[in-house]
């Protein structure tokens, strides 16, 4: 990646660690300007993060998840104005860099579109009104509502928060005397560490339960056209916390299915007047139909970006980059290989032991392993992504051998736990 930026060229509200460090090779010194929460900074170190990345010129603190200003902002930090991108770090970042890009005349979601897609109960009101398919849902101020809820609905709910991502929160349920236990786990979900102590308000979402495989679509759109489009499949834990253990590129549906899945992405996005950025959509195609189950405004996680570009030879972050700079590059309309993610799941308990890396890693076709727990470590139930001990990415000449490489890479790491 070698865009054109002097200093202070780009602006990144939110820290995410892993997506700055990928940033390391790619950006000019002194290109980006880092901006964050002033209590997140303090308890992150994000200053020491950033000494250590050549491409952060500074970092300014500014409050901007339970409000923002960007008039006040620039008022007092005036070199912003020298800014030709600004893009969201990550979830609760997603409104605030929409309302810079605004305030600066640069391309960005807009920040209609930006919250709707940070409130899962706006979200479902939307795609209700532009005709696409959802569960039955209902906000719900407290269990007895969520429980009467799945005894319309065949005895099973989900809950999840309306302001939360990587599946914290999130829970099936199975029967309605369920719901009172779970309850507090959902209504008083734990923030992730990018969030500010003040606590980002968040309400109680109950729907219907969706039966089938789910597919993710990413959109990488400039001025309100669909510039690029790609389909996710998805593999998730059974059971009452659905958190994704494994995804691949290019998916394996049918011609017909993927283009109706893209077709009703590509409606959300203009039923949101969503106009410049990237959108990350969530499906379950539930009796044939593709069924809403939420949507971001931001980069994906999980090493998506990583599959995409992998699998369709190209550079994803690069190209959404140049969109939120005004330009309409090309991608590739299909995949040339195979690209997969496998999540390494360690078993409740402390870390005694680590084995099989150096194994893993030989594997013909794997291009990363990273484990994220060591000896010591306290490894709880899998119940949000960050609770994941790790990935195997890999690639291949198709589908099928990506998969196999990634999957075998994987059964070689034993992670032990007392």
């Amino acid at each position: 990646m070698q865009l054109d930026l002097g200093r202070d060229h780009m602006i990144i509200i939110g820290t995410s660690h892993g997506m700055l460090r990928s940033f390391a090779e790619d950006l000019p010194a002194d290109s980006v300007v880092l901006i964050d929460e002033p209590d997140v900074i303090r308890r992150r170190d994000v200053e020491r993060l950033a000494g250590q990345l050549p491409f952060v010129s500074r970092v300014v603190p500014a409050e901007y998840q339970t409000g923002f200003d960007a008039a006040a902002l620039l008022a007092r930090e005036p070199g912003l104005a020298a800014a030709r991108l600004v893009m969201p770090g990550m979830e609760y970042a997603v409104g605030a860099a929409a309302r810079l890009a605004d305030a600066l005349g640069l391309p960005g979601a807009g920040g209609t579109a930006a919250d709707v897609f940070c409130d899962k109960h706006q979200l479902r009101l939307l795609a209700a009104e532009a005709g696409l398919a959802n569960p039955a849902f209902e906000l719900v101020d407290g269990p007895a509502q969520a429980a009467a809820f799945a005894r319309r609905h065949g005895g099973r709910c989900v809950l999840k928060p309306t302001r939360r991502s990587g599946s914290l929160g999130v829970q099936i349920l199975t029967d309605p005397e369920q719901v009172a236990d779970a309850w507090a786990d959902t209504a008083a979900a734990e923030a992730p560490p990018e969030a500010t102590d003040r606590g980002v308000p968040t309400a109680v979402l109950v729907e219907q339960v969706l039966d089938g495989r789910e597919h993710s679509v990413e959109l990488l759109v400039a001025d309100g056209e669909v510039i690029f489009s790609n389909v996710t499949d998805k593999r998730v834990l059974p059971g009452r916390r659905p958190v994704e253990t494994g995804h691949t590129v290019p998916s394996v549906l049918p011609d017909g299915v993927r283009r109706e899945l893209l077709d009703a992405a590509a409606r959300l996005a203009r039923a949101a007047g969503f106009r410049t950025g990237v959108l990350h959509s969530e499906w379950i195609i539930a009796d044939g139909v593709p069924t809403l189950v939420e949507c971001a405004a931001r980069l994906p996680g999980d090493m998506i970006t990583a599959l995409i570009s992998i699998a369709y030879e190209c550079g994803f972050i690069e190209a959404y980059l140049r969109t939120l700079r005004g330009e309409r590059p090309v991608l590739p309309a299909r995949p040339t290989g195979g690209a997969a993610v496998e999540f390494l799941l360690a078993p409740p308990g402390t870390v005694t032991a680590v084995d099989g890396l150096r194994a893993a890693r030989r594997v013909s076709g794997v291009l990363g392993v990273q484990l994220d727990v060591a000896v010591g470590a306290t490894v709880g139930e899998v119940t949000c992504s960050l609770a994941r001990s790790g990935h195997v990415l890999a690639w291949g000449a198709d589908l099928a051998e990506a998969t196999a490489a990634a999957g075998k890479a994987a059964e070689q790491i034993q992670i032990s736990t007392d």
